[in-house]
């Protein structure tokens, strides 16, 4: 990149609802805003003809590799039955004779034969080949016997089946071996294409939810090194991993932005592994599970809060959220709430939240990192979520306008590869909740979507992400609209350019 692209102007350019202005970028910061006809010199002039500037989306939750994968490679979302299932596996494994068969985003929920796959399905189209088939959560999996014979021990972890539907430890052992047979080059391309993806939506930072039993350090590393190549989206990472199995020292090598995200607290509901007060409507011998002590959580949340270091968790049950708050409670009482506050610790997806939930939230300054997509895909009376927990579990789910309106602060992500990438599809399913009155008003939506990002990993500009001397992560939508006009057509412009600290990715389209 030329020191000249580094000196931007942009003019005749919609800010929000204001049409005429122009954003001079210099050194990747914005150095001057307003209008048009006032604009300051600059080393490289974009005519924007009128089209909205927005800040750029943040996508709180993504795994790059297995979103890579899934754009690359086999991907079961929208397989509407098993037969098509085990045809799409049949035919990728046709094209590709060798190597793990890798894929994901089947659901068998609505699926005519009434059962998802079984090893029995994935032999007979696979072979002796090693086979894993994540369940659309990824907190389950249907696995091949080329793939079980792999793992030593496998049958005596908890979670296994002799059927090949493997949940909890023994779902963690199959995707590690599975993951890391994944060749270096198949991984880097893979972490490409999500990157190129990423920014043809208007994505400027993606928060990459790495862990030991998510991916691995080596393909956290490779995606770090790989964004620093640009350009592409800025990649803010977080390691999920207990500080007494040495979580905290990897997040300070490598300079990670937290010592969390997908720290498994619980699984999914869709899986039955997330962990409830109460069990299951549709398998009521179970509640879930807890991955973790409570005196796990608490010596984590001390290390990290003592060290400055923002702590993340995964939680989906109200068991689980409940768990976590416990923890943190317990490291206010011990190191002070100014100590917590200071760390902004944050819980991912927290599906099922309660008041009280939600008041201790506000009042320890946690964010909630959450995924609309999954109340569009899932929610409402008639979803996945009514069969598992029952319709008034069921339509409390995702309660999006209790956060925002109880002080909490929120951050919109995807948790691609589970749902998409698709910021504007993620904002209208904010706005638009399955349970009336749930969802978001629209610009707080956006908001969640773009600046909220920023907030909950701990770089937010104080005066906003539009005023002088924030960072130029911004995006250029192909459309004369305002803002306000955008959301309530629930419109989804393409992005003509993108801004990733004032550096210009890709051509003016």
């Amino acid at each position: 990149m030329s020191l000249i692209d580094l000196d931007l102007l942009l003019t005749d350019v919609t800010v929000g609802d204001t049409p005429g202005r122009a954003v001079h970028v210099l050194d990747g910061v914005i150095a001057w805003t307003g209008p048009a006809a006032d604009a300051p010199a600059a080393g490289r002039v974009l005519d924007g003809e009128g089209a909205l500037l927005t800040p750029a989306f943040v996508d709180a939750h993504v795994h790059a590799t297995a979103t890579g994968l899934a754009l690359t490679g086999l991907d079961l979302h929208g397989a509407d039955s098993l037969r098509s299932a085990v045809a799409r596996v049949a035919a990728h494994a046709a094209a590709g004779p060798s190597g793990t068969v890798l894929g994901t985003g089947w659901d068998e929920t609505d699926w005519p034969e009434g059962r998802g796959l079984t090893r029995a399905d994935l032999d007979a189209v696979v072979g002796d080949r090693p086979a894993y088939l994540a369940r659309v959560d990824v907190h389950s999996a249907t696995v091949s016997t080329g793939l079980l014979d792999r793992v030593p021990g496998i049958a005596d972890l908890p979670g296994y089946a002799p059927d090949g539907r493997l949940r909890l430890d023994a779902h963690h052992a199959v995707r590690q071996t599975a993951y890391g047979a994944v060749p270096a080059d198949q991984r880097r391309s893979a972490q490409r294409a999500t990157l190129r993806a990423a920014a043809a939506l208007g994505i400027g930072s993606v928060h990459e939810m790495a862990g030991p039993e998510v991916s691995s350090l080596a393909d956290l590393t490779d995606l770090l090194e790989l964004a620093t190549l640009g350009p592409g989206p800025q990649v803010l990472g977080y390691w999920g991993e207990l500080s007494e199995r040495g979580g905290l020292d990897v997040v300070r090598d490598l300079g990670l932005a937290g010592a969390g995200g997908d720290l498994f607290c619980d699984g999914a509901f869709g899986s039955h592994t997330a962990a409830l007060h109460t069990p299951y409507a549709d398998r009521p011998e179970t509640t879930g599970a807890l991955r973790f002590d409570t005196g796990s959580l608490v010596e984590h949340l001390r290390a990290c809060t003592a060290a400055g270091v923002q702590a993340g968790f995964h939680c989906i049950g109200d068991a689980a959220v409940d768990q976590v708050l416990t923890a943190v409670g317990a490291v206010v009482d011990e190191l002070g709430r100014d100590a917590v506050l200071a760390c902004r610790h944050r819980l991912e997806h927290v599906e099922m939240v309660g008041d009280d939930a939600i008041a201790k939230m506000r009042r320890w300054g946690m964010v909630a990192s959450v995924q609309p997509a999954f109340d569009a895909a899932w929610g409402g009376a008639e979803g996945m979520y009514a069969e598992r927990l029952g319709i008034e579990r069921a339509v409390s789910c995702n309660p999006l306008a209790d956060l925002v309106d109880g002080g909490v602060a929120v951050a919109i992500g995807s948790d691609a590869p589970v749902t998409p990438l698709d910021p504007w599809g993620g904002v209208y399913a904010a706005v638009d909740h399955r349970t009336p009155g749930a969802g978001l008003r629209p610009f707080d939506a956006f908001d969640a979507a773009s600046h909220g990002g920023w907030h909950a990993v701990r770089r937010e500009h104080s005066d906003g992400p539009l005023a002088l001397g924030a960072p130029a992560s911004l995006a250029l939508w192909a459309t004369s609209d305002t803002l306000s006009a955008v959301l309530a057509r629930r419109a989804r412009p393409t992005c003509r350019l993108l801004l990733v600290a004032g550096e210009p990715i890709g051509e003016m389209r």
